[in-house]
This record gives C-alpha cells, structure tokens and sequence, in this order.
C-alpha cells in the first residue's frame, strides 16, 4: 500500500516543475541552435549574424503557444491528481493477549490519605488537698427557764399548703439532623462503574457493550502511537510493561508509575503513551464519580 505524506507530494510537485523548466530550456537552446546554422547557411554573407535573434527563423518564441497549452494541461493533470490522492490509514497491529496481565506481578494496593490521628486524652486533674481552717464559734445562752405564772400558748396549726400543679412534660428532643456526606480522596481498585476510554459514549447498549468498545478505542490508540525504542528493537527485547495510574473525578490521568519494566527504553516510552491519554470517562460508586486506579499492560512485540 503505497502512502505519501504532505512533504513528499510537495517535494514531488516541485521535482514535476524543474523538470518542465528543464525541457523548455533544453528546447529552447536547440531550437536557437538549429536556427543559427539555419541562418548562417542563408545569410553566409551578412555579417550581422551574430544578431540573429532578429530574424524569424531563429525565433525561439514560435512554440510558446504550444508551451502554453502543454503547461496547462499538465497543471490539470496534477490537480486532479491531487484531488483524488486517497491516503489509507496503517493498519494497527494489537497482540491478541494485550490487556492480560502477568500472573506473577505484584501489584501495590492504592495510598490513600490517612486520617490524622486522634488528639491524646486530657491530663487527669490534680486534686489539691486544702488545709481546713478552725473556727472558733461562739455560743450565746439564752435564759429559758419556766415560772409558774407564765402560761405557754401552743401556736396555731399552720393553715393547709394547696397542692402545686404537677409542671408540664419536657418537650421532645429535635430530631438530630443528617450527618452531610464529606469527600473522600479514597483511591478504589474496583468500583460498580470502571472507568472508560473516551470515544464510546454514544455507542448502544449496556455497560459490557461499551466497556468493549473503549479497551478497543484504547488500544488503537496506545499501537498508533507507540514507537518502538531503537536499543529494544536492535537488541531483539520483547515483553510487557506494566503502567499503574490513577484516573481522577473528572477522567484526568494522574500519577503514573512503572510496574513493570522490560529494559531498552520500553518502559519510558509507555509512560509516555499514557501521559498523552485524553480525559477518561470516570469511575463511579454509588453514582458518585471516584478516583480509580487501573494497571494498564503494554506489549512490546516485533513484527516478522
């Protein structure tokens, strides 16, 4: 399959340009010279040949209506060709096993932001032993005795309390109100939405449909674009990388890390390739959009 660039068919228009210039010139020169001898054999007693351009038969304008049409019909040629120049897309090679990860890697769980530890109790109080003061009190002594003729009244019966009205039943306690749901920075590996590749959000279907659809998405993009590192290829490395990464609230790809490295440059250039990803469709949990982490292989392979 043949393709060119925009550079090339410059290039190649430019190359088609000198080499019309170079025929016209190359006419030209023998038309003069054919003219010339043409003309000394006529005019063998002039002296004035030297100025032959003076004379028809050694005019070398006498094709340029020819030229003209030569030219135009060659500048339509090439414009129809490059209208109807039709440029075909590689064909992506993905390895069949390309999302299957290693059964022997290790895979850190998430770091999340630690609650602050709770503040330590109080001191218990000091009791303080106050020293008791003595008081001297003085007693005073009444006269109480009793004559004979004095007569002792009983006072009269206090008149009967009236019974208060009971008080009125505490009103009940407010209800207590919600506590307001507060944002959690927690990192999930597994949540009920994953996180999506952009480019599927229109497509029909349930979430397995679409799920399908954006790890093909992603995978076109991550084989378009990957370069293979010179040091690998010349050294025959192949393998797998393994990229961990954090897809954020809004579908931003953050904190990307190596996992897994093969050598040879392959690890940096699949850091690369995910550095250069478009904002995720994000996880969600309980309808929530959460940050997520997702391991991504990537398959270094040489073809033929």
């Amino acid at each position: 399959m043949l393709e060119i660039s925009g550079l090339g068919f410059g290039l190649f228009l430019l190359l088609v340009l000198a080499v019309i210039i170079g025929v016209i010139l190359l006419v030209k020169n023998s038309l003069t010279k054919a003219g010339t001898q043409d003309l000394r054999s006529k005019y063998a007693d002039d002296r004035n040949v030297k100025f032959a351009r003076k004379y028809p038969e050694v005019s070398a304008f006498k094709l340029t209506y020819t030229f003209l049409l030569s030219g135009l019909v060659g500048s339509i040629l090439l414009t129809l060709l490059a209208f109807s120049w039709t440029t075909y897309e590689r064909e992506v090679y993905i390895p069949d096993d390309a999302m299957e990860l290693p059964d022997d890697l290790e895979i850190e769980p998430p770091r999340t932001a630690e609650p602050p530890p709770p503040p330590p109790p109080p001191p218990p109080p000091v009791i303080e032993e106050v020293p008791e003061e003595e008081v001297e009190e003085e007693i005073e002594f009444e006269d109480q005795t009793v004559e004979e003729e004095t007569v002792v009244e009983e006072p009269p019966p206090p008149p009967p309390k009236k019974e208060a009205p009971p008080p009125p039943p505490p009103p009940p306690p407010p209800p207590p109100e919600p506590e307001p749901e507060e944002e959690t920075d927690e990192i999930f590996t597994i949540v009920q939405q994953m996180p999506r590749f952009p480019g599927c959000e229109d497509v029909g279907g349930d979430d397995a449909e679409k799920k399908k659809c954006a790890e093909k998405k992603m995978l076109e993009f991550i084989y378009k674009n990957i370069k293979y590192p010179t040091i690998a290829r010349e050294n025959g490395i192949e393998g797998m990388a393994v990229v961990s990464f954090v897809v954020e609230k809004d579908g931003s790809v953050t904190d990307p890390k190596l996992l897994r490295d093969l050598g040879g440059g392959c690890g940096k250039e699949a850091l690369r390739i995910v550095q250069q990803m478009p904002k995720w469709t994000p996880g969600k949990q309980r309808n929530q959009p959460v940050r997520v982490q997702f391991n991504l292989p990537v398959r270094f392979k040489l073809e033929g």
